[in-house]
């Protein structure tokens, strides 16, 4: 079984709000189904639910009556992101459905204190795919926050122990330094969890209130600590997705996991 996680900033323009990158879903959606394997989908809220989420400044939790509102609006977008990401993978015959994380997730002060894997299971066993994503959730200390799709991966790879973990990205990997800003970036096809954690990280140039590249690698060096592999790639360039999904080579960053 692989874990799968499609970047908010591959299938949406984090730079413009409610902006779906259809094509690049189809794409993606179609090496999903040729590649032809048990997997569990999550993707980032991406411009559907950043944005928001900073303007009402829902991460920091509850402060004043507004947010609430702010809470709600996110929400609804990040169902509607979600909605547009089911329609691409049913209309490539891949038998989605969506588990919202409000309802099955519990926070406190942003750390998980539950979360009903039992509602994946049995998806899982009748042969669905399950697909969840980043979303505002219940916290116990700050009334609500936010669980982000990184966060899911991270647990639902520790419960699940999938064969390998995939995020897809909008670069070809993990480089050295942000290739967005250092033009003397290399991409790094491998790394021990030792070598992950000497990495300096730059934040990304985008609204993003779930930690970004920064964020991405603390929850790599988790699921690395489990001894599971974990692979970066470009989902813009969806033939390496199917490649990964199948055992081929294909430029990307495979994240050794740490088998003690």
């Amino acid at each position: 079984m692989y874990l799968i996680k499609l970047g908010g900033s591959v299938i949406t323009d984090k730079k413009k709000e409610c902006t779906f990158k259809k094509q690049v879903m189809d794409n993606l959606a179609k090496s999903i189904n040729k590649a032809n394997k048990q997997t569990i989908l999550i993707h980032g809220a991406g411009s559907f639910g950043h944005i928001p989420a900073k303007k009402y400044k829902l991460n920091a939790g509850y402060n004043k009556q507004e947010q609430l509102h702010g809470f709600s609006v996110t929400h609804e977008m990040v169902q509607r992101l979600n909605s547009l990401v089911l329609k691409s993978l049913q209309d490539n015959n891949i038998p989605a459905v969506s588990i919202s994380p409000h309802s099955i997730v519990k926070l406190n002060d942003h750390k998980l204190v539950s979360m009903s894997y039992d509602v994946f299971e049995e998806y899982l066993k009748n042969k669905f795919t399950p697909v969840t994503f980043g979303d505002v959730v219940l916290d116990k200390k700050l009334s609500f926050s936010i669980c982000s799709g990184d966060l899911l991966s991270m647990v639902l790879a520790k419960h699940f122990k999938p064969e390998k973990v995939v995020f897809v990205i909008d670069e070809d990997g993990i480089y050295s330094s942000n290739p967005k800003t250092d033009k003397n970036a290399k991409l790094l096809k491998s790394i021990t969890l030792a070598e992950l954690k000497g990495l300096s990280t730059s934040a990304d140039a985008h609204a993003d209130v779930t930690g970004g590249m920064g964020g991405k690698i603390e929850t790599i060096e988790n699921i690395s600590k489990l001894g599971i592999d974990t692979v970066l790639l470009n989902g813009n360039k969806p033939d390496r997705l199917y490649k990964v999904l199948i055992g081929e080579d294909t430029k990307s960053t495979i994240v050794y996991g740490d088998k003690k």
